[in-house]
């Protein structure tokens, strides 16, 4: 599997239990990778390979420097990677300010301007004094992926960040996902099971079925196909599905 310019790049090969993973990947250096396939297939298994969760036997080069060979294998902290989950998993003791800066601190002296631009970047700066009780499931992993951003990661991974939230939620943060993809220069892998978040956030594509890996079809090739029936429809089927648009919390002018 082969990608241009390739930021990450590697294989895990083992067993856990009764699961054989054998994923060989090239991710470019920067742009967004979606990650699709069945449950069970070994989506998560293969991130948390990448961020040193799990070991098994493999390589990994990021950005050109070796985070796992047959001779090393550098633990999660030691690893610069962000890591966002289905659940945000804040520190309840902390205000959202709090989780921003314990983020910060992993990539060493916090800088005052960092914290704003991101919290700018996803809309966090009205909120920064809130206690994360009192956040929305949206609120929530928009805080989530600002304290991962905030520890200067070389790769970024989501694991099915928005499974967990309701449709008006996942209206709520699209936007700021798109601002971030369209800001980031550094390579993302993001896993999910929806066709949607995958037509609006990808650049690229890997399915993954019974821990293996093969190319998905192009999302540009998938948006222009979709382009292509939508002119052939008429008014009112148009019409019809600006409405379903609406009703699933999509903006149809997107």
């Amino acid at each position: 599997m082969n990608a241009s310019d390739p930021g990450v790049a590697g294989r895990f090969r083992g067993r856990l239990g009764g699961f054989q993973l054998d994923a060989a990947f090239a991710l470019p250096a920067r742009g967004l990778t979606a990650l699709t396939g069945p449950s069970g297939s070994g989506k998560t298994t293969l991130m948390r390979c990448l961020a040193g969760l799990t070991r098994l036997p493999g390589h990994l080069v990021v950005d050109g420097e070796t985070w796992q060979d047959e001779r090393q294998f550098r633990p999660t902290h030691r690893r610069s990677v962000g890591v966002v989950f289905q659940e945000a998993s804040l520190l309840s003791h902390l205000s959202v300010r709090g989780n921003l800066t314990y983020g910060a601190r992993r990539a060493g002296e916090p800088r005052p301007e960092a914290l704003d631009e991101v919290a700018e970047l996803l809309g966090l700066s009205p909120l920064l004094g809130r206690a994360t009780a009192n956040l929305s499931g949206g609120e929530r992993q928009r805080v989530a992926l600002g304290r991962a951003l905030l520890a200067r990661p070389r790769l970024l991974l989501m694991d099915e960040p928005l499974s967990s939230l309701d449709a008006d939620a996942k209206a709520e943060i699209l936007p700021y996902l798109e601002r971030l993809h369209r800001s980031l220069a550094i390579p993302v892998l993001y896993i999910t099971h929806d066709a949607s978040e995958i037509a609006r956030l990808a650049d690229h594509v890997l399915v993954m079925r019974e821990g293996r890996l093969a190319e998905g079809p192009s999302p540009a090739a998938a948006r222009d196909a979709a382009r292509d029936r939508l002119g052939a429809l008429g008014a009112a089927e148009k019409d019809r599905l600006a409405l379903a648009a609406l009703i699933a919390g999509l903006d149809p002018a997107d």
